[in-house]
Order: C-alpha cells, then structure tokens, then sequence
C-alpha cells in the first residue's frame, strides 16, 4: 500500500498551528484597514504572459520557479509566482485609472514558486500583498513601508529596520547596468555559472547572488546611487527625509535589487532579528513601469510582499505568543439511548442560541465521557442520563469547582448562555480553564 504524502514544498497547517494563522490574518486585515487598503482577490492562475512581461523573461522566477501549463484549450497558464502583476492587470482590466488616485489595495493567498525549500519557504505558500497604485509621491513609498513596519511591530517582532536602495529609471538604469557590465567583464570566469548567464540576460541580478564566491565581486560593484538621474536622486533623498523625520532605522544596501525586472526607483526589505542568515521578513518597491509593460497606460505603483509563513516563523523565533483558539464551553454526556435523543436536541438548541458546546460520541462509560471533557478543557459537563430525562433536568458540572448542580432542562440554554456571556467578558474564573 502507497502512503501519500503531502509533495514536496507544502505542508498541511495542523489545528495547533492554526491560532498563529488566525492571529497574523486578523492583524493583517486591521493594519491594511487602518492605511485604508481594499482587499482584491485575482485568480490564482494567469495568462503566462502576465508573468513574463511583469516579472521579467530573464529572472529566476520566470526561467526556473514558475508553474506552468496547457490547459484543455491548448492556452498557457501559470499558477502566480506573486501578486503585483495580476493586482496590477486588475488595475488595468478594471478601469480603476477613473477612482481616486491611489488605488490603494491588498491580498492574502497562496503564491507557487518552484524553489528549494528552506525555512519559512514553501513552493505553495501565502503572501500578504500590499499595492497603492497611481501616484509617484515618495510620501507614498513611506506609506507602504510604514504600514509594513507597524505590522511587525505590533506583531511583537524585535530589532526591526529597514534595507533600502534605489534602482533608477528607465533613463538612468542603463548607464550603471553599462558600468556594472564592464565591471564584471573580465571577472566572468571567476564567477559561478548562473551569474555568467545573468551577466547576458538580467545583470541586476548579479547583485543578488548567494554564491560564496560570488561576494568579493558584489562588495566591489559600482553602487546604483552613484548613476541616478536627478529625478531619481532627488525621489530618494525625500524619502530618506521622510524616513530620518519618523526615526526608522535603515541602511543603504547597494546589494539591494530585487529579483523582479519591474522595480524602479525605491527598493526596501524590513529585517528583524532572530530568522537566522535569512533576516528579510518582507520585500518591495516601486514598479513605475509594469502598467505600460502589461498593455496599459503609464501607471506609477509602489507595495510589497510579505511571505505568512516566515511571519509565523519569525514570530515563534522570538517567542511571540498568541491567544489560544476558543473551546467549547460545555459537553454533553449522556447514557443510553433516551438520554442521547435529549443530548441530541439540547445541543441543537444551544448551538442555536451561539453556544460553543460538544456531544459525546459512541456508547460510553460516563466515566471516559468525563475523560474527554477535562481534555478538551471545557467549563462545564452537562450529564444526561434515564433519571434526568424523566426528571426533565440536566446535572451540570463545573469541572474547575468539581462540583454540581440539577438545572431545569427548559432553563439550561438561558444559565449556559449566562455563563458564556461572563467567560466571554473575562468576568468569570471558567474563562481561565
């Protein structure tokens, strides 16, 4: 017999794991709310164009990490590698140029990248996407940054500070890929055989190798900052203004490119403490030119992209702790089959008035009935047996007092639905068992 397993680059998010999802998704929708963020939703799947226009042919994501397929028509799709260039198509398809500018909208889903996996990186794994599409406003790059800063912070992470650097424009990014070109002209026997192919395709990317002996080159490039046009120059010293003024932290890092051929002007990662080498936590930019690359009219455009599952990894690193899932508030023990018709019909009623309560399953001794009420760790037991169906009472016990009481069937809703509203409100000690 085969035993399946989940493939390889996914997991299965397990009930005790859960709490952090529910957590980091609450907080994700009240930080995008408070900036004032939309949620958008596009497909999972696109046009493989989408992806290769606005990503970029020559990236990594593009050439080697992407799924792709015909689908019974014989038209080539893709499973989103991210979200900017379907946010953005959106923007397009949608006419949404006609709304007040910017367009500020967000994600949650799954993204697919065909990638080693490694911690808190997944081949099927969850994004939260930030985009304020419209406007060229540094003080918008600000917005974005500091809705991704305080999102961590109020997440508990600690030490946080940004990376920043400035990839130019469309007028000023080939004079420095023409001078990092020549740099790196007579150094391509020394480097490895993926930054040989980038030299040819995406020279940026030379920037972001991980090869070991691929550093000493990077720390002796020509920097982006030394080739910015005025405009550009003048973008990134706003908003390091802006960033000084706040008080955030952040470093210049020349390195800092991006994998993405869309990016312009502004790049930024937030990085924290505690994740090991990889200290990113989230990354983004400013991609003035993927509109006109997908069809559209010149539209600037700014966001990020955070990666959920390195969230909860980074947040279980430094000890973040987050609130318990809710339990029930009661189980329904009963014994024989009268008592379980009534078991029945009570926890439908309660149910029905918002009550969080279980039934026991199976004919068993009321002693493992118990059992299974101190593990699932509820308040209250109520017990259901011949005599209290013909008494028409329900013992209920309070399983932190070890003690009980007979309750008149027909008031057992209006006392538990008392008992629940006092826990709920933290006015009661069952709340803490």
């Amino acid at each position: 017999m085969v035993r399946f397993t989940a493939p390889r680059g996914t997991q299965d998010i397990l009930p005790e794991d859960q709490p952090y999802w529910r957590y980091v998704e609450e907080r994700l929708h009240a930080i995008a709310h408070l900036y004032g963020y939309e949620r958008i939703t596009p497909p999972i799947f696109e046009d493989t164009a989408i992806f290769e226009r606005g990503v970029g042919e020559g990236t990594d994501i593009v050439e080697k990490e992407m799924y792709t397929f015909l689908d019974r028509g014989g038209k080539s799709l893709t499973l989103r590698p991210e979200f900017t260039a379907s946010v953005v198509r959106a923007y397009i398809e949608h006419g949404m140029h006609v709304r007040p500018q910017p367009v500020k909208l967000y994600s949650i889903g799954p993204a697919f990248r065909y990638e080693r996996p490694q911690a808190g990186r997944y081949r099927q794994h969850h994004q939260f996407n930030v985009e304020a599409i419209g406007t060229q406003d540094p003080a918008v790059d600000l917005e974005v940054m500091s809705l991704a800063w305080q999102l961590y912070d109020e997440l508990g992470f600690r030490d946080l500070a940004f990376q920043i650097n400035s990839t130019g424009c469309p007028r000023c990014k080939p004079g420095y890929v023409q001078a990092l070109k020549k740099y790196y002209a007579d150094k391509l026997s020394a480097v490895c055989e993926d930054c040989r192919r980038r030299y040819e395709q995406n020279p940026l990317r030379l920037l972001d190798c991980k090869v070991e002996s691929c550093q000493p080159f990077i720390d002796g490039a020509p920097h982006f900052l030394d080739y910015l046009c005025d405009e550009c120059a003048t973008h990134f010293a706003t908003l390091r203004g802006y960033l000084d003024a706040l008080g955030r932290p952040y470093t210049l890092n020349h390195r800092l490119v991006r994998g993405l051929d869309y990016y312009t002007k502004t790049v930024f990662e937030v990085w924290a403490a505690g994740i090991g080498a990889q200290a990113a936590v989230c990354g983004g930019g400013r991609y003035d030119g993927l509109a006109e690359a997908l069809g559209g009219p010149p539209t600037p455009g700014v966001g990020f992209a955070s990666g959920i599952e390195r969230i909860i990894l980074t947040m279980k690193a430094q000890g973040v702790e987050v609130p318990p899932p809710p339990r029930p508030l009661a189980l329904i023990a009963t014994l024989g089959e009268e008592a379980k018709l009534a078991g029945i019909k009570l926890v439908t009623d309660l149910r029905a008035a918002g009550i969080p309560v279980v039934l026991a399953f199976g004919d068993r001794s009321l002693r493992s009935q118990m059992r299974e009420a101190s593990r699932l760790g509820v308040a209250y037991t109520l017990i259901l047996g011949a005599d209290e169906v013909q008494a028409r009472q329900v013992i209920v016990r309070d399983m932190a007092a070890a003690s009980q009481e007979p309750v008149a069937q027909g008031e057992v809703v209006a006392w538990l639905k008392a008992k629940f509203l006092s826990s709920r409100d933290g006015n009661c000690e069952c709340a803490q068992t």
